[in-house]
């Protein structure tokens, strides 16, 4: 069983900072993710941590945003994604994601093998 419940949205100018969290409920230590959904967009994937730390990137956001996660008791985690100088094309909900399987984009963004937060809306204005 896996419980992911999002926080941390909202609406900033271009430039500005958001930091979002996810708290986590898991059997187990899964690979997880933030990804993301825009209006008339297709859902992508934004960074990757693994089960050792290991990050992954999408080269949109390399640079500019951090995802990092803590153990904090248990079987509950929370997910974080640090945000800076954010752009309007940012503008999108973020949903934390977690996979049992393989961590790959393809396991994370398909709802048949990940599991999904209800996501939290960021907007960027410019």
């Amino acid at each position: 069983q896996v419980e992911l419940a999002e926080s941390g949205g909202g609406s900033v100018q271009a430039g500005g900072s958001l930091k979002l969290s996810c708290a986590a409920t898991a059997d187990n230590t899964y690979c997880m993710a933030w990804i993301r959904q825009a209006p008339g967009k297709e859902r992508e994937g934004v960074a990757i941590i693994d089960i050792d730390g290991l990050t992954s990137y999408v080269d949109a956001v390399k640079g500019r945003f951090t995802i990092s996660r803590d153990n904090a008791e248990g079987t509950k985690y929370t997910l974080y994604l640090d945000m800076n100088n954010l752009k309007p094309d940012d503008t999108a909900t973020y949903v934390c994601a977690s996979t049992p399987y393989s961590c790959s984009w393809s396991n994370l963004l398909d709802k048949t093998s990940a599991y999904w937060g209800q996501g939290t809306q960021v907007t960027v204005s410019s």
